[in-house]
Protein backbone atom coordinates (compact mmCIF):
# COMPACT_ATOMS: atom_id res chain seq x y z
CA UNK A 1 0.00 0.00 0.00
CA UNK A 2 1.32 3.49 -0.62
CA UNK A 3 1.86 5.98 1.82
CA UNK A 4 -0.61 8.33 0.86
CA UNK A 5 -3.21 5.67 0.76
CA UNK A 6 -1.96 4.33 4.14
CA UNK A 7 -2.00 7.79 5.68
CA UNK A 8 -5.77 8.33 4.71
CA UNK A 9 -6.60 4.63 6.24
CA UNK A 10 -4.97 5.50 9.44
CA UNK A 11 -6.76 9.20 9.93
CA UNK A 12 -9.64 8.00 9.26
CA UNK A 13 -9.16 5.15 11.36
CA UNK A 14 -8.38 7.24 14.07
CA UNK A 15 -11.15 9.59 13.81
CA UNK A 16 -13.19 6.72 14.20
CA UNK A 17 -11.53 5.84 17.30
CA UNK A 18 -11.11 9.40 19.27
CA UNK A 19 -15.03 9.04 18.32
CA UNK A 20 -16.24 6.03 19.57
CA UNK A 21 -13.72 6.35 22.88
CA UNK A 22 -14.53 9.70 23.76
CA UNK A 23 -17.91 8.51 24.11
CA UNK A 24 -17.15 5.30 26.35
CA UNK A 25 -14.48 7.66 28.54
CA UNK A 26 -17.93 10.05 29.19
CA UNK A 27 -20.00 7.39 30.32
CA UNK A 28 -17.36 5.79 32.67
CA UNK A 29 -16.60 9.46 33.97
CA UNK A 30 -20.21 10.13 34.59
CA UNK A 31 -20.60 6.72 36.30
CA UNK A 32 -17.22 6.11 37.92
CA UNK A 33 -16.91 10.11 39.41
CA UNK A 34 -18.09 10.41 42.92
CA UNK A 35 -16.20 6.91 43.46
CA UNK A 36 -12.68 8.15 41.21
CA UNK A 37 -11.46 11.10 42.00
CA UNK A 38 -7.87 10.52 40.29
CA UNK A 39 -10.35 9.41 37.42
CA UNK A 40 -8.67 6.02 37.41
CA UNK A 41 -10.91 4.03 35.34
CA UNK A 42 -11.20 6.57 32.40
CA UNK A 43 -7.88 6.59 31.71
CA UNK A 44 -7.72 2.71 32.04
CA UNK A 45 -10.33 2.78 29.32
CA UNK A 46 -8.27 5.63 27.15
CA UNK A 47 -5.34 2.96 27.80
CA UNK A 48 -7.44 0.17 25.51
CA UNK A 49 -7.79 3.51 22.55
CA UNK A 50 -3.92 3.73 23.02
CA UNK A 51 -3.88 -0.10 22.51
CA UNK A 52 -5.97 0.44 19.58
CA UNK A 53 -4.13 2.89 18.07
CA UNK A 54 -0.54 1.09 17.72
CA UNK A 55 -2.37 -2.16 16.56
CA UNK A 56 -3.78 -0.63 13.07
CA UNK A 57 -1.80 -3.20 11.09
CA UNK A 58 0.26 -6.40 11.63
CA UNK A 59 3.06 -4.08 9.91
CA UNK A 60 3.58 -2.30 12.56
CA UNK A 61 6.01 -3.97 15.12
CA UNK A 62 6.22 -2.77 18.94
CA UNK A 63 9.25 -3.98 21.60
CA UNK A 64 8.97 -3.28 25.14
CA UNK A 65 12.70 -3.96 26.76
CA UNK A 66 12.71 -4.13 30.43
CA UNK A 67 9.49 -3.42 31.44
CA UNK A 68 10.28 -5.22 34.48
CA UNK A 69 11.96 -2.46 35.87
CA UNK A 70 9.15 -0.25 36.42
CA UNK A 71 8.96 1.16 39.81
CA UNK A 72 6.02 0.51 41.02
CA UNK A 73 6.41 0.33 44.72
CA UNK A 74 7.84 4.13 44.99
CA UNK A 75 6.39 7.61 43.96
CA UNK A 76 7.81 8.43 40.41
CA UNK A 77 7.75 10.77 37.74
CA UNK A 78 8.58 9.24 34.27
CA UNK A 79 10.20 11.43 31.40
CA UNK A 80 10.73 10.57 27.66
CA UNK A 81 12.12 11.76 24.58
CA UNK A 82 9.51 13.02 22.41
CA UNK A 83 9.69 11.93 18.75
CA UNK A 84 6.09 12.04 17.76
CA UNK A 85 2.21 12.43 18.00
CA UNK A 86 2.42 8.21 18.39
CA UNK A 87 4.51 8.40 21.71
CA UNK A 88 2.04 8.84 24.19
CA UNK A 89 0.37 5.68 22.56
CA UNK A 90 3.13 3.95 22.31
CA UNK A 91 3.91 4.95 26.19
CA UNK A 92 0.19 3.77 27.54
CA UNK A 93 1.46 0.33 25.89
CA UNK A 94 3.38 -0.06 29.38
CA UNK A 95 1.36 -1.98 31.99
CA UNK A 96 1.45 0.48 34.54
CA UNK A 97 -0.93 3.73 34.24
CA UNK A 98 0.29 7.55 34.88
CA UNK A 99 -0.77 10.84 35.00
CA UNK A 100 0.52 12.79 32.41
CA UNK A 101 1.47 16.33 31.93
CA UNK A 102 0.30 17.92 28.83
CA UNK A 103 0.26 21.45 27.40
CA UNK A 104 -2.61 23.59 27.63
CA UNK A 105 -2.93 24.10 24.10
CA UNK A 106 -4.41 20.31 23.42
CA UNK A 107 -7.30 21.25 25.51
CA UNK A 108 -8.54 23.40 22.99
CA UNK A 109 -8.54 20.62 20.49
CA UNK A 110 -12.56 19.26 20.02
CA UNK A 111 -12.87 15.29 21.11
CA UNK A 112 -8.53 15.00 22.34
CA UNK A 113 -8.81 18.22 24.81
CA UNK A 114 -12.00 16.89 26.06
CA UNK A 115 -10.93 13.24 26.83
CA UNK A 116 -7.98 14.90 28.43
CA UNK A 117 -10.01 16.81 31.30
CA UNK A 118 -12.40 13.45 31.59
CA UNK A 119 -9.16 11.35 32.49
CA UNK A 120 -7.73 13.84 34.64
CA UNK A 121 -4.44 14.59 33.25
CA UNK A 122 -2.57 17.82 34.07
CA UNK A 123 -2.73 20.46 31.48
CA UNK A 124 0.19 23.48 32.11
CA UNK A 125 0.88 26.69 29.94
CA UNK A 126 4.42 26.45 30.13
CA UNK A 127 4.29 30.51 28.91
CA UNK A 128 3.08 31.66 32.11
CA UNK A 129 5.40 31.68 35.38
CA UNK A 130 3.05 29.60 37.38
CA UNK A 131 3.48 26.46 35.33
CA UNK A 132 6.40 25.27 37.62
CA UNK A 133 3.98 25.79 40.91
CA UNK A 134 1.00 24.40 38.87
CA UNK A 135 2.94 20.77 38.92
CA UNK A 136 2.60 20.59 42.80
CA UNK A 137 -0.94 19.35 41.99
CA UNK A 138 1.02 16.56 40.83
CA UNK A 139 2.03 15.40 44.46
CA UNK A 140 -1.71 14.03 45.65
CA UNK A 141 -1.55 11.46 43.33
CA UNK A 142 1.97 10.16 43.51
CA UNK A 143 1.52 10.19 47.12
CA UNK A 144 -1.38 7.91 46.30
CA UNK A 145 0.49 5.45 44.47
CA UNK A 146 -0.62 7.40 40.77
CA UNK A 147 3.09 7.90 38.78
CA UNK A 148 3.36 11.03 36.92
CA UNK A 149 5.18 10.68 33.14
CA UNK A 150 6.20 13.96 31.93
CA UNK A 151 8.26 15.43 28.35
CA UNK A 152 11.52 17.13 29.59
CA UNK A 153 11.62 18.51 26.28
CA UNK A 154 8.76 20.18 26.95
CA UNK A 155 7.32 19.55 22.80
CA UNK A 156 8.10 17.22 19.84
CA UNK A 157 11.35 17.39 18.80
CA UNK A 158 11.46 18.94 15.15
CA UNK A 159 14.74 16.43 13.44
CA UNK A 160 14.40 13.09 15.99
CA UNK A 161 17.25 13.98 18.34
CA UNK A 162 17.25 14.87 21.91
CA UNK A 163 16.57 18.41 23.00
CA UNK A 164 17.18 20.69 25.69
CA UNK A 165 15.43 19.87 29.48
CA UNK A 166 13.19 21.93 31.20
CA UNK A 167 13.30 22.14 34.56
CA UNK A 168 10.01 21.05 35.90
CA UNK A 169 10.45 17.08 36.47
CA UNK A 170 13.85 17.86 38.11
CA UNK A 171 12.71 20.26 40.47
CA UNK A 172 9.61 18.57 41.69
CA UNK A 173 11.65 15.33 42.36
CA UNK A 174 14.37 17.16 43.75
CA UNK A 175 12.13 19.11 46.28
CA UNK A 176 10.12 16.58 47.12
CA UNK A 177 12.26 13.29 47.25
CA UNK A 178 10.62 11.23 44.27
CA UNK A 179 12.32 8.83 42.70
CA UNK A 180 13.13 9.69 38.35
CA UNK A 181 12.61 6.79 35.50
CA UNK A 182 13.97 7.11 32.05
CA UNK A 183 12.33 5.57 29.30
CA UNK A 184 13.02 5.88 25.91
CA UNK A 185 11.51 5.87 22.10
CA UNK A 186 12.68 4.77 19.09
CA UNK A 187 11.33 4.69 16.04
CA UNK A 188 8.25 7.05 16.14
CA UNK A 189 10.09 9.66 14.74
CA UNK A 190 10.23 7.28 11.56
CA UNK A 191 6.33 6.72 11.43
CA UNK A 192 4.79 10.08 11.71
CA UNK A 193 7.09 13.16 12.05
CA UNK A 194 5.87 16.22 13.61
CA UNK A 195 4.11 18.76 11.17
CA UNK A 196 3.85 15.58 8.31
CA UNK A 197 0.44 13.77 8.06
CA UNK A 198 2.05 10.45 6.52
CA UNK A 199 2.36 7.43 8.28
CA UNK A 200 4.94 4.65 7.49
CA UNK A 201 2.87 1.13 6.53
CA UNK A 202 5.95 -0.31 8.04
CA UNK A 203 7.26 0.54 11.53
CA UNK A 204 9.31 -0.88 14.28
CA UNK A 205 8.88 0.87 17.62
CA UNK A 206 10.75 0.08 20.43
CA UNK A 207 10.31 1.79 24.02
CA UNK A 208 13.04 0.33 26.59
CA UNK A 209 12.45 1.51 30.50
CA UNK A 210 15.88 2.20 32.10
CA UNK A 211 16.64 2.12 35.90
CA UNK A 212 14.88 4.41 38.26
CA UNK A 213 17.41 6.87 39.51
CA UNK A 214 16.32 8.14 43.07
CA UNK A 215 16.83 12.15 43.55
CA UNK A 216 18.18 11.51 47.41
CA UNK A 217 21.72 10.71 45.82
CA UNK A 218 22.05 14.50 43.91
CA UNK A 219 22.59 17.82 45.71
CA UNK A 220 20.96 19.61 43.14
CA UNK A 221 18.47 20.15 40.00
CA UNK A 222 21.26 20.40 37.57
CA UNK A 223 23.34 17.26 37.98
CA UNK A 224 19.80 15.06 38.18
CA UNK A 225 19.03 16.67 35.01
CA UNK A 226 22.91 15.78 33.57
CA UNK A 227 22.71 12.26 34.66
CA UNK A 228 19.61 11.54 33.16
CA UNK A 229 19.70 13.16 29.90
CA UNK A 230 23.34 10.95 29.48
CA UNK A 231 21.76 8.24 30.54
CA UNK A 232 18.70 8.79 28.07
CA UNK A 233 21.16 9.87 25.02
CA UNK A 234 23.76 6.73 25.59
CA UNK A 235 20.14 4.44 25.34
CA UNK A 236 19.00 6.19 22.18
CA UNK A 237 22.55 6.08 20.65
CA UNK A 238 22.21 2.10 21.37
CA UNK A 239 18.67 1.56 19.95
CA UNK A 240 19.28 3.91 16.68
CA UNK A 241 22.19 1.22 16.04
CA UNK A 242 19.73 -1.57 17.09
CA UNK A 243 17.30 0.34 14.29
CA UNK A 244 19.87 0.39 11.69
CA UNK A 245 21.28 -3.21 12.03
Amino acid sequence: MSTRLFSIYMWLYYILLFIVFFVLIALTFLITFPVDPYRRIPNRVLSWMAWCMMHPSPSWQIQLENAELLNKTTPTIYVCNHESFLDIPLIYQLPIRMKWVVKHSMTYIPIMGWMVRLTGHLTINRSKKSALKKLNNLLQPLKSGIPVMLFPEGTRSLDGSLQPFKNGAFLLALEHGLCIQPLVIEGAFEVLRPGSYLFRSKANFRLRVLPSIDSKEFDSMSELKQIVKERMSDALKELESLQKN
